[in-house]
């Protein structure tokens, strides 16, 4: 079943579903038609029994005269009378001689009324309805009166209703069956015309959307999620895009430098003072080329969720001073602030990576006293970075995390960009996230949080 197309699956299912209401209510409407007849019988036979018992007690020419009345004349109806010992003491014409009830059966019917059911026996062929009651007879004392019915015309209504509900039922299954069809086909149209369109969408033209119906209910849902699918894969795709171009073009500048560098060392011969300068401004360059492609290589692998981490305890001042160590040996410019915080969780070396971005950033581009703090935020430990320089450009702080945004484009150095948007990569893969803002006396301040561990 689960490689038949959804719309005969649906229209199966409906079938099915159809049958078995159809042949339930088909055997209901069979049940209570043949109760209904059963019950106008044993009226009929009540009513008859009630006319005649007056009759054959007051009978002065015989038994035979009252049963033979106009009132029970006809082949559907007939009556018959016994004594106590089930002899007969009248019947109608059309019965034989055997009386039409059992032993059994008489020596109940002699001390209250009761029906019975008589099959296909003797003359009764198509079987018969009998009421038995006690009844005084004349000359005879107490006997039984049978007032019967056939039971023909009811066998043909039932089977005219049989064969009746046998040709409405398939044909009411077929017709359901392809109204069903049609309603799963119109039903799934939105679906088709969603899979043209999403045949149709390519990365060439972005901006093709799938074809939402009118009406408010599951596939418009559906097709709206996929729309944002859509908006977000081109936002990614776009990101992507301006990712390759934006690193072309920083990988681009350091190779030409260092192609020019080598270049000028080989028009003519140059001294070994001359050659030693070409050779430290390449070897700068293949170190701004080696970073960047470390940075690149970090932002792949958080891109594919691979950046992990492992968490061991870390003790904060111990952190900020090894970030200090590394970037401002001679503690010119960097002071420490005690923290509340002793511990956090963490990785190392991807925090010191983390800090040490926000620090050289602020060595290269702040001014005055640098101050390395941590402390208690709402969302986990926060680590600081503070300057006194003229802060961040209001309209850059929206915008500085983005990969290789720069707060002054025009501005030289080994910088891309990148070190904000790592920052913040390496706080989340921790669970936590980075910040900027400026200070309100001046300066900037940039720093990540990192959340401290659930309790057990």
């Amino acid at each position: 079943m689960t490689r038949v197309p959804i719309r005969l699956r649906l229209t199966l299912v409906f079938a099915a579903t159809m049958f078995l209401v159809l042949a339930l209510t088909g055997l209901f409407v069979y049940l209570r038609f043949r109760t209904e007849l059963d019950r106008a019988i044993d009226l009929n036979l009540h009513t008859q029994a009630a006319a005649i018992a007056p009759l054959i007690e007051r009978s002065d020419t015989g038994l035979a005269g009252a049963v033979q009345g106009a009132l029970f004349q006809g082949h559907e109806s007939f009556v018959q009378v016994l004594d106590s010992q089930g002899h007969i003491l009248a019947a109608t014409s059309q019965l034989g001689k055997s009386p039409l009830l059992t032993t059994a059966q008489l020596s109940v019917a002699l001390r209250h009324t009761q029906l019975v059911t008589r099959g296909s026996t003797g003359p009764l062929l198509e079987g018969s309805r009998l009421l038995a009651t006690p009844v005084s007879t004349p000359g005879h004392g107490l006997g039984v009166l049978i007032v019967g019915a056939t039971l023909d015309e009811r066998a043909s209504a039932l089977s005219s209703l049989a064969v009746l509900l046998a040709i409405v039922g398939p044909l009411a299954l077929i017709v359901a069956s392809v109204a069903g069809y049609a309603l799963a086909s119109a039903a799934l149209r939105p679906v088709e015309l969603m899979r043209q369109r999403a045949a149709a969408v390519t990365a060439s033209e972005p901006g093709r959307r799938l074809p939402l119906p009118p009406a408010r209910d599951e596939i418009r849902r559906l097709g709206t999620t996929l729309n944002d699918m859509l908006d977000r894969l081109e936002g990614s795709l776009a990101r992507e895009k301006a990712f390759v171009a934006d690193a072309s073009h920083e990988l681009r500048t350091p190779l030409a430098t260092l192609k020019i560098e080598l270049e000028l060392a080989l028009r003519r011969r140059r001294s070994v003072e001359e050659l030693t300068h070409t050779l430290r401004s390449a070897d700068s360059e293949v170190d701004r080329l080696s970073a960047l492609a470390d940075d690149l290589l970090g932002l792949a692998r958080a891109d594919e969720d691979a950046l992990h981490v492992r968490r061991v305890d870390i003790d904060i001042a111990d952190l900020l001073r090894k970030v200090r160590e590394r970037f401002d040996p001679r503690h010119e410019r960097t002071q420490i602030e005690p923290s509340d915080d002793e511990r956090l969780l963490g990785d190392p070396e991807r925090l010191e990576q983390a800090l040490g971005t926000l620090l050289d950033n602020a060595l290269r581009y702040g001014a005055g006293e640098i101050r390395l703090r941590a402390s208690a935020g709402q969302g986990g430990v926060e680590l600081h970075v503070e300057d006194e320089g003229p802060g961040f450009p209001p309209d850059f702080i929206d915008h500085a995390f983005e990969r290789f945004t720069r707060a002054d484009p025009g501005r030289g150095g080994r910088g891309a960009g990148l070190g904000l948007s790592i920052a913040r990569t390496i706080a989340r893969a921790h669970g936590g996230d980075a910040h900027v803002a400026n200070l309100p006396d001046g300066g900037a301040d940039a720093w990540i949080v990192i959340p401290r561990p659930s309790a057990p």
